[in-house]
């Protein structure tokens, strides 16, 4: 196998076993007698915008089907050149995603749900992943798709990337007021010391503050990726 062999199966790799896992994990969770699907209610705590940003990345992604399979199109189209460290920085990247992600589905158990709703009985989880970070289920899959693209060295999981940003600032925010509903004080002191997406820089003043707004910058750029490598046409 030559190196770009190798970086494909890389990528089908990790691509497929993200899928795999939350199958499982959903499975078991189902097995526990736990609904899967989303309550009343559940859906409006999210927002507007959330939903609106979602539809688009299915419209975008569904566009994307659409140009690969009945235009006879090529990622090629959007592919960069990558020195093959960064490509391997974008392997450790990935699965260090993954294991994130398994780490967190593990910790939360039939607790888990991909809507924002409680279960029956639901406890604050400050242990495991969940003891520097209020959200690491969303680090790990947003970890995750930017791996995907420097694996691959291709500008089309970025922007999946931004899109995903996005949503998931949106969506953290109607969490967060749940939580904070539902746990008030406990919650309050637990986002006193934990970071959102990264571990909380201790010893700066309005670090997640300037967190937050750090990943806004990453979007602003990945959305300018967007114009330039998506849908502006190559000459």
């Amino acid at each position: 196998m030559n190196t770009e062999e190798i970086f494909n199966a890389i990528f089908w790799t990790l691509f497929v076993l993200m899928f795999l896992m939350r199958f499982w994990f959903g499975f078991r969770v189902w097995r526990t007698g736990e609904r899967l699907t989303a309550e009343r209610g559940a859906h409006q705590r999210e927002g507007l915008w959330t939903h609106v940003v979602g539809y688009v990345f299915h419209l975008l992604l569904g566009a994307l089907v659409l140009y690969l399979w009945f235009q006879g199109g090529s990622l090629r189209r959007f592919a960069f050149p990558a020195p093959d460290w960064l490509r391997w920085a974008g392997v450790g990247l990935g699965i260090t995603s993954v294991g994130l992600f398994a780490w967190t589905h593990q910790t939360l158990g039939q607790l888990w749900s991909s809507y924002l709703q409680l279960r029956t009985g639901h406890r604050l989880i400050t242990h495991g992943p969940y003891a520097r970070i209020r959200h690491p289920m969303y680090s790990a899959i947003l970890g995750w798709i930017m791996s995907l693209g420097l694996v691959a060295a291709n500008w089309t999981p970025f922007v999946f990337a931004a899109l995903g940003t996005l949503n998931v600032i949106l969506r953290m925010q109607g969490e967060e007021k749940m939580m904070l509903e539902q746990f008030g004080d406990d919650y309050r002191e637990y986002m006193e010391r934990t970071g959102r997406l990264l571990p909380m820089i201790r010893n700066l003043r309005g670090a997640q503050k300037r967190q937050h707004c750090a990943f806004l910058g990453c979007l602003l750029v990945l959305l300018l990726l967007i114009a330039i490598f998506f849908v502006i046409p190559h000459v």
